[in-house]
């Protein structure tokens, strides 16, 4: 008996002082994921989703409304440069050029002639000036003559007054007459080239006239593929509708949808890569859409290098977006435990003793693939990183 009593208390004193006292549960490791810590390069990345797009697109509006009298090119087809895709119709159109050319070609006459009379005036004026100039002429040497005979007593000083009045006022006309031609002559060179101006603008607009008709002849501005809409034979189409566009192939880039809350970390020149037919092809931003929609903003992805062969618009890639530069770490595998414990602590194992124990741990970085520990776990050791909501608060699960 008293053997007996010193055994108890003997074990009722281990218990007490060295016996493990937290709370444990039985596990059985069937249904437990176990994942061991390694060191590695983590790289700080998110999966996104592209869709291929065209490099550069020609969006195909039309100039003039009209109604589809022929369609030359059908959707999906290989076109070159002036190839003509639409053949449209418009009478009232053709009308209304018509009537254009018309009162364009009334008004250049008018200008015509307005010119024509300048010049008439022009010449006008030369005869007059010619005209006085002949008597002018005429004039002189009878002057200069009776002046001699007038000084010898041969002539009244009534019929030399009357000569050189008639000369001096055929001068006197002659100097106004020049001042005013040449003042008209100014007026009319700067009034000829105002119509010589208004002519060529005229006939600028006839010829801009002349060109309305074919912009019903839709032709390809460029080398690419034709996308258009469902178009049909006699259908309208309205001035500035958009009715199809053509894709440059030799060009791709990736339109990438980015969840909102990445959006401070995302910039020009980050790069991304994903897999094609068993390659890694890389992108790299070059434009960043900032608005916002449904939580998520966009940005443009350009190939830095070889483009996929047989790549389509419209594919979705799945693209490796990296978020910064890639560093050696403390790796733990991603988990369903870190919704349990917010990354704060982990059961990590003891292979020796067959428990896992509780654990605090400061993790930092994640990507798809593992977290970046920071604190609390060291190199090969074993984490439970399945989830943890069937343990309770349970401090040490038995391995079973």
């Amino acid at each position: 008996m008293i053997s007996g009593g010193i055994l108890l208390v003997v074990f009722v004193v281990y218990q007490l002082v060295f016996a493990d006292a937290r709370s444990s549960m039985n596990v059985s490791r069937e249904r437990i994921t176990i994942a061991t810590v390694r060191g590695g390069e983590f790289t700080d990345y998110i999966p996104v989703n592209g869709t291929i797009e065209p490099g550069e697109v020609f969006f195909l509006d039309a100039i003039e409304r009209g109604n589809i009298q022929r369609i030359v090119r059908e959707s999906g087809a290989m076109v070159d440069t002036g190839d003509t895709i639409l053949i449209l119709t418009n009478s009232n159109l053709q009308l209304d050029v018509m009537q254009r050319e018309t009162d364009l070609y009334f008004q250049i006459n008018n200008l015509r002639q307005t010119r024509l009379m300048l010049d008439q005036n022009d010449l006008s004026q030369q005869a007059a000036l010619a005209e006085i100039d002949y008597q002018i002429n005429l004039l002189k040497p009878q002057y200069e003559r009776f002046q001699e005979l007038h000084s010898k007593k041969l002539i009244s000083d009534r019929e030399l007054e009357e000569v050189r009045e008639q000369y001096d006022y055929n001068i006197k006309r002659r100097r106004l007459t020049y001042e005013s031609y040449r003042n008209d002559s100014i007026a009319r060179a700067i009034q000829k080239k105002q119509l010589h101006d208004s002519e060529a603008r005229m006939n600028q607009s006839l010829e801009g006239v002349g060109h309305i008709l074919d912009n019903l002849v839709v032709k390809a501005p460029i080398t690419g593929q034709l996308s258009t809409e469902q178009i049909e034979v006699g259908q309208s189409i309205s001035a500035g509708q958009r009715y199809g566009q053509i894709d440059i192939l030799d060009k791709f880039k990736a339109r990438v949808p980015i969840d909102e809350l990445y959006l401070p970390r995302v910039y020009t020149g980050l790069k991304g890569s994903f897999t094609f037919s068993g390659k890694s092809y890389e992108l790299e931003i070059s434009k960043i859409y900032p608005n916002v929609t449904g939580g998520k903003f966009e940005v443009d992805m350009e190939f830095t290098g070889e483009v996929p062969n047989g790549i389509r618009r419209g594919q979705t890639v799945r693209i490796r977006l990296e978020l910064g530069e890639s560093e050696q770490a403390t790796l733990l595998p991603t988990g369903g435990f870190y919704k349990d414990t917010g990354g704060n602590w982990v059961f990590v194992v003891n292979e020796k003793s067959g428990k896992a124990e509780k654990r605090n741990i400061r993790l930092g970085r994640k990507n798809p693939e593992y977290y970046e520990v920071l604190e609390g776990l060291e190199m090969e050791e074993k984490v439970i990183v399945s989830g943890y909501e069937n343990f309770g608060k349970n401090e040490v699960l038995n391995l079973k």
